[in-house]
């Protein structure tokens, strides 16, 4: 009798002394300060982020010590100036930012690829009489103009057999909406994003992807940040990386569960047109990673055949506005903080 009582005890006391300790545990870890990050999009939230809004929404960021705050575009700082100058810790960025950046002198890195390879291209007016990439000379551009912009159109068309004369014009609405208005013929796009846009909304458009007109392929948009961040906070990079790409892999799983996520997570009234969104991440989930490849890798062909391209268009400048030719191509990435 006396040994079950004594087992009885032990067995209260046991579980006891485990309550507090748990209970204690418990209250250290919710007490330990979670260290502030920064992330800064390139533009509104879009499929392009959806991965980090995944580890957000899951608490995967908190699990790594994070309290991560993902910041709005604005329009009056570039985020690889932002990284450049310490006042983030992270952005969103693209091959051609990155390359623009060390031209200039600021020293950003690339720390992981969001898409694998490049989705965008030039989406244009069936009813211009286009239908194949030579059919835009003479015709209308809108949007973004600049020398890499001259370039890769050049590139396009005449390897279609065309002259790469266009003409290029500013507008001040939307592509889209000038698009639908006649007021231009054709503009840069994303396939999964303008390209769905337009086909949803019934308008007969033709889309050329650059990739298949001679352009060589590179990575955009790109996770970035500072070589003053690499050398001071190595361990926030490599936790932030970790829940960043267990984000994605997540989407790359699941396009309907992460669209959603993407839709809560993100301020109300982001995405009016739901059904948009999700036709959208159906088709980038598949384009995060190529099969049997880890997110976020870079290889060393893409960091160095478009950058060449780059130069050669004399796209890339020095703080004086005078042409670079030459860069040190290995240290514009890094899949160091890829686990």
């Amino acid at each position: 009798m006396k040994k079950i009582i004594f087992t009885v005890i032990f067995f209260l006391v046991a579980i006891t002394v485990v309550y507090v300790l748990e209970t204690k545990y418990g209250q250290n870890k919710k007490a330990e300060k979670l260290t502030p990050f920064t992330v800064v999009l390139d533009w509104t939230p879009n499929t392009n982020h959806t991965g980090m809004y995944v580890a957000l929404n899951k608490g995967w960021y908190k699990e790594e010590g994070l309290d991560v705050k993902i910041l709005p575009y604005a329009s009056g700082a570039s985020p690889d100036s932002l990284v450049a100058s310490n006042k983030a810790d992270v952005a969103v960025s693209s091959t051609e930012g990155v390359v623009s950046s060390a031209g200039a002198g600021d020293a950003v890195v690339s720390i992981a690829a969001i898409v694998q390879h490049n989705t965008s291209g030039f989406m244009a007016r069936k009813n211009a009489g286009i239908e194949s990439p030579k059919d835009l000379d003479s015709k209308i551009y809108g949007g973004w103009n600049s020398s890499i912009v001259a370039a890769i159109l050049k590139k396009i068309i005449t390897t279609d057999g065309g002259k790469g004369d266009y003409k290029s014009v500013s507008v001040d609405v939307a592509g889209m909406e000038a698009m639908k208005t006649k007021q231009i013929d054709f503009l840069w796009v994303f396939e999964g994003w303008e390209v769905i846009q337009a086909r949803q909304q019934g308008l007969d458009v033709v889309y050329f992807p650059s990739l298949e007109y001679g352009v060589p392929d590179y990575y955009t948009p790109v996770l970035i940040t500072g070589k003053k961040q690499i050398k001071e906070n190595p361990e926030l990079i490599k936790k932030f990386m970790k829940a960043t790409a267990k984000g994605y892999e997540y989407a790359m799983e699941n396009p309907k569960e992460s669209a959603q996520i993407l839709i809560d997570t993100t301020p109300k009234g982001t995405f009016p047109d739901t059904k948009f969104i999700l036709a959208s991440q159906e088709f980038l989930s598949t384009k995060y990673a190529d099969k049997g490849k880890k997110w976020g890798m870079q290889d060393k062909k893409a960091w160095e055949e478009y950058p060449q391209f780059m130069l050669d268009a004399d796209a890339v400048l020095d703080k004086n506005s005078k042409p670079v030719h030459e860069l040190n191509f290995d240290s514009l990435y890094t899949n160091e903080f890829l686990q």
